[in-house]
């Protein structure tokens, strides 16, 4: 059997960290403070007690952020907790940006 060379590389590859976005959540005078838990925690994968922290800020200041995330992350958590409170009848507007 013949030996395998293994040729070994002097270059370095620099990998650029990826571009992160913000998820962010906004209020509204019909979402209920439970619900809004229920998808931080479900769906943002929050505590109980760092949801409950999140939704008072989007109560009191008009908007919260749910986190930070790569591009395709923020999209499927924004798409997945407009779509849950569409089909519970909510106006919950969550949006994306970047950072």
């Amino acid at each position: 059997m013949a030996q395998k060379e293994w040729i070994e590389s002097e270059s370095q590859v620099d990998l650029d960290e990826p571009e992160l976005y913000k998820v962010i959540m906004w209020n509204d005078d019909y979402t209920t403070m439970d619900f809004v838990v229920e998808i931080l925690a479900d769906i943002f994968h929050k505590s109980y007690e760092e949801a409950i922290e999140i939704m008072l800020a989007i109560h009191e200041k008009g908007k919260g952020l749910c986190g930070r995330y790569t591009y395709e992350i923020a999209e499927t958590k924004v798409h997945q907790a407009t779509k849950r409170a569409r089909a519970n009848e909510f106006p919950l507007r969550v949006t994306m940006e970047k950072e």
